[in-house]
């Protein structure tokens, strides 16, 4: 019987471990941010991102950088201060239609081409309201890219 609770502990013990480090979104804080190879500013940079609050996953920490991979699955490592928590998506769908409510049988606002940038101001169940541009209005959160 003793067997048997410790065979079952280990198991949960040893899959908690692996779960442990959960992943995350947060984006860009400016509009010149560097991706490295590796996790210190020694490393020779990979991708210089333009744009601010462009959401990345972040998957890895060593001291003051996050590992991230982006919505293009390119991946590298970034310096925390080059990172804010502010919430933003990227439309993945061909086209995204933004709604004056967060239903399909509201007014539509806008058309939203894949790759735009939506700021997210707070979500539901399966929307978000979100602005682009001059637009405000609620966006299914499956044609999003950088929400959990």
């Amino acid at each position: 019987m003793l067997r048997i609770v410790v065979i079952i502990f280990s198991i949960f013990f040893f899959e908690s471990l692996s779960f442990s480090q959960d992943e995350y979104f947060l984006t860009l804080r400016y509009d010149k941010v560097h991706l490295r190879q590796g996790p210190s500013s020694e490393y020779p940079i990979k991708i210089l991102y333009k744009k601010k609050f462009l959401p990345v996953l972040i998957q890895d920490k060593s001291d003051n950088f996050r590992k991230i991979r982006d919505h293009e699955n390119n991946s590298g490592w970034i310096h925390i201060s080059q990172l804010s928590k502010k919430k933003a998506a990227i439309v993945i769908n061909e086209e995204s239609i933004m709604f004056k409510n967060p239903t399909i049988y509201s007014k539509p606002l806008a058309i939203l081409k894949k790759g735009r940038l939506a700021k997210i101001i707070k979500c539901k169940e399966s929307w978000c309201k979100a602005k682009s541009g001059k637009y405000k209005g609620w966006l299914k959160k499956d044609s999003l890219w950088g929400l959990l």
